[in-house]
């Protein structure tokens, strides 16, 4: 059974830096895939994609919300995602979801290709 426990998040004065892990402590093979996504307040807000590792070879990709700005990287023999963000704007302030897949049949960026969720780590940028 896969779980994920999110860590990291906070608050941090714009152009300031946070690292969130997220680890499967199910220690299963099931999270072959694993990303991060996030929704900002709001009501009418969906889940937005920031970015993805793929554990065989490698693979990472990202959004074009934190483009530039953030780094994924892992340690698949901790079953650990990081996700590195710089240069944070008040705008990237949300909930960051972690999530895992064993396969990925279409795209990364699809919520429903992932089936295990985080609760969410809150990041809060001051302006």
């Amino acid at each position: 059974q896969v779980h994920l426990a999110e860590a990291g998040g906070g608050m941090v004065q714009a152009g300031g830096s946070l690292r969130l892990s997220c680890t499967d402590t199910g220690r299963t093979d099931s999270s072959q895939h694993m990303g991060w996504f996030r929704q900002s307040p709001g009501a009418d807000r969906d889940r937005e994609f920031v970015a993805a590792i793929g554990w065989s070879g490698g693979f990472t990709t990202y959004g074009d919300s934190l483009k530039g700005r953030v780094t994924i990287s892992g340690d698949h023999a901790k079953n650990t995602v990081y996700l590195q963000m710089n240069s944070l704007k008040p705008e990237d302030t949300a909930i960051y979801y972690c999530a895992a897949a064993k396969y990925i049949y279409n795209d990364y960026k699809r919520k429903d290709e992932y089936e295990w969720w985080g609760q969410g780590t809150q990041v809060t940028v001051s302006s």
